[in-house]
């Protein structure tokens, strides 16, 4: 199976008030996520925030996943970082440490062109020497990747996959066939954007990179498998369990809602990194009532 393929899980980096990692915590959101039969683990994503650790604490974050996961599921790792620099000896950490594969975003202050988001990814993939996915991700990194670029990059080796944003027009399958027409067979097209994840599989997306598969693994695995065997009518009722969650997401957006979701669960406090404060307490309850469909359906 390719490895971007799937559902592929990105839980929490949990760290306490002093910005400093519970190794703990984290390895215990990585065994639920095993034990559920996620196909992959996305470490250091945006879930993570991993825009907002330095790289000393995503090299430490990184080591415990690894002595906690020991090979048993794919592990995908975020390697995006300000410069090339770093982001090239992130990816050779990754690799050396035993990460299966990188996540790659074009961070930066300045605005870049498709000139310099090319090179940067060829000088990180070849670093990095693993399976990349390019990371799509408009939102946080302003840069959207055109078709154009998206088919020069396949042709780098290593990078064997895209990560991309929901589509504005909601047409999955009309972009899926202009992505796979530019691109090489194999290449895997997946979607981010937990609330579209039912269509986007259901047509014919390869992976699943999700948010709430972080805390809630069972439930997102089997909204993946409903739709990648084509169950539309299981995978929309799945779906409708997800939904009071996923109008918090687009709300609030879905980095702070999935702290309030761990402390629901009972994972005690986790704070993100300032400035992104925790959402409101008077809020708190809605994520408790958000929660019940799904708690309900186990």
């Amino acid at each position: 199976m390719n490895l971007f393929a799937g559902l592929s899980a990105f839980p929490l980096t949990p760290a306490d008030d002093e910005g400093r990692l519970k190794p703990e915590l984290l390895q215990r959101f990585l065994e639920r996520i095993m034990a559920a039969g996620a196909d992959s683990i996305g470490l250091l994503g945006s879930t993570v925030g991993y825009a907002y650790l330095t790289p000393e604490d995503r090299k430490r974050t990184l080591r415990a996943a690894v002595d906690c996961v020991a090979g048993r599921t794919p592990l995908i790792v975020g390697v995006g970082a300000l410069t090339t620099d770093v982001a090239e000896n992130l990816a050779r950490d990754a690799r050396q440490a035993g990460a299966d594969g990188l996540l790659l975003a074009p961070m930066s202050y300045q605005s870049l062109t498709d000139e310099e988001v090319f090179y940067h990814f060829k000088a990180v993939a070849a670093a990095g020497d693993l399976p990349l996915c390019i990371y799509n991700n408009p939102g946080t990194t302003k840069f959207i990747f055109s078709p154009g670029l998206i088919a020069r990059l396949a042709e780098i080796p290593n990078v064997t996959a895209v990560k991309m944003p929901l589509p504005a027009d909601s047409d999955y399958a009309g972009e899926l066939r202009r992505l796979q027409d530019v691109t090489p067979e194999g290449f895997a097209i997946g979607y981010s954007g937990d609330y579209g994840a039912k269509d986007a599989l259901l047509a014919g997306g390869a992976c699943w990179y999700s948010v709430v598969a972080g805390l809630l693994p069972e439930h997102a695995l089997a909204l993946t498998r409903a739709a990648q065997a084509g169950e539309t009518a299981e995978a929309e009722r799945i779906d409708r369990t997800f939904a009071p969650l996923w109008a918090l997401f687009r709300e609030f957006g879905s980095f702070r809602v999935m702290f309030a979701i761990a402390e629901t669960l009972g994972f005690g406090r986790i704070t993100p990194t300032r400035p992104i404060l925790p959402l409101d307490q008077a809020f708190r309850g809605r994520v408790e009532i958000a929660l019940r469909p799904l708690l309900e359906d186990i």
